[in-house]
């Protein structure tokens, strides 16, 4: 399986290898089931790749994944901008939009803080939500990070920034298990837990 009989083979294969959750094995599936395929779904397939990487922004208000300089929650019409629900990325968007209990706005963090990691405050998109609670239209934050030494370290952070702006601060209700990611919640236990948030200093005691 290391010695391929072609090098371009060779070179595609290590390239599928590099992405998450793709062995060598699968990815040498994966090759092989495109070299079967015609030249033209290939083409398709890769020309896709390379507009979304060329052409995707992120959204100027809430940093979720957009074509457009404003994403489509943000500029839905029909969607509370006075609740904003702070996730760690933009698969928690679409974790939470999947379990359709929430209306309200997004703001995409772009991480959570871990010094473990090297990852602190000033690299993530907390100074912009910030500037969005002091420009008074936000009502209310939803903390909706995941139950993790990490995530709970971000929420309180956040929480310090934020507790002296005339904000409602929750948390989502604790359905979702100490230590799980949002992403692989089932949408019925994510959406309760958004439903049932519950005031954010209640959690201190807990």
């Amino acid at each position: 399986m290391n010695n391929l009989s072609s090098k371009l083979l060779e070179a595609a294969v290590n390239e599928l290898a590099k992405l998450p959750g793709i062995g060598r094995k699968t990815a040498v599936r994966l090759a092989l089931h495109l070299l079967r395929q015609n030249v033209s779904d290939v083409e398709v397939l890769g020309n896709a790749l390379i507009k979304m990487r060329s052409e995707i922004c992120f959204c100027k208000i809430c940093f979720n994944v957009s074509d457009t300089e404003v994403c489509d929650i943000c500029s839905n019409p029909a969607r509370d901008s006075g609740v904003v629900c702070v996730v760690e990325d933009v698969r928690d968007v679409m974790a939470i939009e999947n379990t359709s209990q929430y209306k309200g706005h997004y703001h995409v963090l772009g991480g959570v803080i871990s010094p473990m990691d090297g990852v602190g405050p000033g690299d993530l998109n907390i100074e912009p939500l910030v500037n969005r609670i002091r420009e008074g239209s936000v009502r209310e934050v939803i903390m909706a990070l995941s139950p993790t030494m990490e995530g709970d370290t971000t929420n309180f952070y956040i929480y310090k920034r934020l507790k002296d702006l005339k904000v409602l601060i929750t948390t989502i209700a604790r359905g979702v298990s100490i230590g799980d990611n949002l992403e692989y919640t089932d949408e019925i236990t994510l959406g309760r837990s958004i439903t049932n948030r519950l005031p954010y200093e209640t959690t201190f005691n807990r």
